[in-house]
């Protein structure tokens, strides 16, 4: 008896937090009603009561802040992916902007990130790689070393 109630107690504590979990598909949906909103604040805006204006900015405002916290949740429910941690380098850590020139040991193949359309990163083009530098991402052009977009904090 002692048994089943301990396997009770731990189902009702496990099944809330495997059911709150939000799938890519649902986080994805979300940024679509988003861009929808954002296109209904701009004909709001284009033909005029500022009422309407008013009212369809604070939505686009919550919408965002609710396609945020999606995001959130769905990376916190993905640690493996997003995982951030214990990863070092043997080199130290620099913040990088975009515009500045990396030495070749910071952009080696062992630093590239094989898969960005796992993490939501954009397809480099040709030339280009994802590297990650501790817990950030950086575009980089290979042949010159210049770093063409920053994503900082990416990984935690």
């Amino acid at each position: 008896m002692r048994k089943f109630i301990i396997l009770g107690l731990l189902a009702a504590t496990v099944v809330p937090s495997v059911a709150s979990a939000q799938s890519y598909g649902e986080v994805r949906r979300s940024e679509r009603q988003l861009r929808e909103e954002q296109r209904d604040l701009r004909q709001a805006q284009r033909y005029g009561d500022r009422r309407d204006v008013r009212e369809a900015r604070r939505d686009v405002r919550d919408a965002r802040a609710e396609v945020r916290e999606d995001w959130r949740d769905y990376r916190r429910s993905h640690r493996d992916v997003y995982r951030g941690g214990n990863w070092n380098a043997p080199f130290r850590y620099n913040q990088w902007n975009v515009g500045a020139r990396l030495r070749p040991n910071f952009y080696a193949p062992r630093y590239y990130v094989s898969d960005p359309y796992r993490y939501r990163l954009r397809p480099a083009g040709r030339d280009l790689r994802w590297v990650r530098h501790y817990n950030d991402v950086l575009l980089v052009n290979v042949r010159t070393g210049r770093v063409v977009e920053v994503n900082r904090g990416f990984f935690w």
